[in-house]
């Protein structure tokens, strides 16, 4: 039995933002480049509907900032939206919780020792915005 799973160019657009934003975010709390591969590879290997979405080519990305605080002001909601748009398809929400906390472990983790703290305080940051849907 399968069920027929539809969504908006938008929210898809919002999954997209909301997933490649926390990797940014990452980025600009100061993981270094080889984590942030990391982390966008995991992206591309999700599966279940936030695979489909997140692996699809898109140029509806569109996240602007001149600081940490401006992207983070676009990528927080959107995980809060993402997680809440999710919640109506079974097991999805929780797909796309998992692949980005998966994801930002990835992009933490090629350091040696712990991350530093604007990137273990960011990782916080992430797993709130997950959380709050």
């Amino acid at each position: 039995m399968s069920i027929t799973i539809t969504l908006t160019d938008q929210d898809k657009s919002t999954l997209r933002a909301a997933a490649y934003g926390a990797v940014s975010l990452m980025a600009a709390s100061g993981v270094p480049h080889k984590g942030i591969t990391h982390g966008s590879i995991v992206l591309t290997s999700a599966t279940g509907l936030v695979g489909h979405v997140l692996v699809a080519r898109s140029k509806d990305i569109h996240l602007q900032g001149k600081s940490v605080a401006e992207l983070a002001d676009q990528v927080l909601p959107a995980l809060t939206a993402a997680v809440s748009l999710l919640a109506e398809y079974p097991g999805e929400a929780d797909n796309f919780r998992d692949t980005v906390l998966v994801a930002v472990e990835a992009a933490a983790g090629p350091r040696k020792g712990e991350p530093s703290p604007a990137v273990a305080a960011m990782a916080r940051k992430i797993t709130a915005a997950l959380d709050a849907a």
